[in-house]
């Protein structure tokens, strides 16, 4: 049997950030870092935007070139998926069997995509957007596509829907909620969108929702509830990831909707530390309610804090929580959480494609929405760092900077 110093499970941003802190933190002992892809770690946000749409190609994805892991002495275990846990041997077992034995373990899974569950949700031409193999098998397919229907107005689903439109695709947003965006910003980010996507020829469809995908073997169609039948050849779906933590549950790992983290990473369980999508918390940006965040910054700064736990520093997970997304010529950049926002003051002039959101609570400035802004993202970080009270008219004043707003202040 194989055993490892520290065990990595999960090959995505979180895990290779683990593997690489651990080495900069002077960590001296074996690491293995094992991945259900056949592919080194890569890069996932471009694959819903350049990458889908041809524009990047998949070795400019890597997030180390291939020498690096050899060189930082990282065994690479592509190919696995671990299917239980044992944490009093502290061995985990694959889905083909294999027994592995680890020291400490990093779990990095992050989740798997929610799936319909209506009639012909297993129809050729129906994905998800989570892998590169998703990506290339939607790249296979396209030649064959007039009409997409992407269902779920998230993130995920308009980045799919401005790559599938660049791609000469008429496009249909089929999205539950009265708006897009519904779950992570203010109405007026929303409505900003949907303007944008319907004036490059997106149909967005709000409050709608799906009866069935219609087909023989591949999609033709798909049903609504109240029967309108949209025609089409592709179907995507973005409707948010469910937190692949089973075998730890399994194991006996607190948890539910992800697995519970202390602010050091660690579970429940001994020696295993969990991060990124997966990994629920205590977030002082979200007045301390125990939260999963599904972001880059979040798996990278958890992989830090883990990596130093794991090398015998005290330290603790109190990151600014950021995001961001490209759709056609727009960059949008999220700085803190919105969550129970009670005002919202708009900088700049939606119309010009330049302007930022900013988002009270109580008075106190917890998130930022910028959108071709990026000196609002850079100013607005330590405005929300330190909860900052600044008057609502003078933060609608974009002639003045965040930055100068903020001196007058200290």
């Amino acid at each position: 049997m194989r055993r490892y110093d520290v065990l990595v499970v999960g090959a995505g941003h979180g895990g290779a950030q683990a593997a690489i802190a651990l080495r900069q933190n002077k960590f001296a002992g074996s690491i293995a870092l094992l991945g259900d892809e056949p592919d080194p770690p890569y890069e996932r946000p471009p694959l819903s935007k350049d990458y889908l749409a041809g524009e990047k190609t998949f070795t400019r994805l890597l997030i180390r070139p291939p020498a690096f892991w050899d060189e930082r002495d990282v065994t690479l275990l592509p190919g696995r998926r671990v299917v239980a846990v044992d944490p009093v041997h502290r061995t985990v077992t694959t889905a083909d069997g294999e027994t592995i034995g680890y020291g400490e373990m990093v779990w990095a899974t992050g989740g798997t995509p929610r799936r319909l569950s209506c009639a012909g949700a297993d129809l050729a031409g129906i994905y998800t957007l989570r892998t590169r193999a998703d990506a290339d098998q939607m790249q296979g397919r396209l030649a064959g596509v007039e009409t997409a229907v992407v269902v779920g107005g998230g993130y995920i689903g308009l980045e799919t829907a401005a790559a599938l439109t660049k791609l000469g695709k008429k496009v249909i947003v089929l999205e539950a909620q009265p708006r897009v965006l519904a779950r992570v910003a203010g109405e007026a980010l929303s409505r900003f969108f949907e303007v944008e996507h319907r004036g490059h020829g997106v149909e967005i469809r709000l409050e709608t929702q799906v009866n069935a995908i219609l087909g023989t073997g591949a999609v033709t169609g798909v049903q609504l509830v109240g029967g309108m039948i949209i025609p089409c050849q592709m179907v995507v779906i973005g409707i948010g990831i469910i937190p692949a933590v089973e075998p730890l549950l399994a194991a006996g790992a607190d948890g539910g909707n992800g697995v519970e983290v202390d602010d050091r990473c660690r579970t429940s369980l001994p020696g295993i530390y969990a991060i990124g999508d997966c990994a629920r918390h205590a977030n002082r940006y979200a007045e301390g309610q125990r939260i999963r965040l599904e972001s880059v910054q979040n798996a990278h700064d958890q992989a830090a804090v883990a990596a130093r736990a794991i090398a015998g520093q005290t330290v603790s997970y109190d990151a600014v929580p950021w995001f961001w997304s490209q759709q056609y010529d727009l960059k949008l950049q999220t700085i803190g959480l919105s969550l129970g926002h009670d005002q919202a003051v708009i900088r700049g002039d939606p119309a010009s494609r330049s302007f930022s959101v900013v988002y009270l609570k109580r008075g106190r400035i917890v998130s930022l929405d910028c959108v071709n802004a990026a000196r609002d993202y850079i100013h607005g970080r330590s405005l929300v760092a330190d909860g900052i009270i600044i008057d609502p008219e003078r933060l609608a004043d974009s002639t003045t900077s965040l930055k100068e707003l903020a001196e007058m202040l200290r």
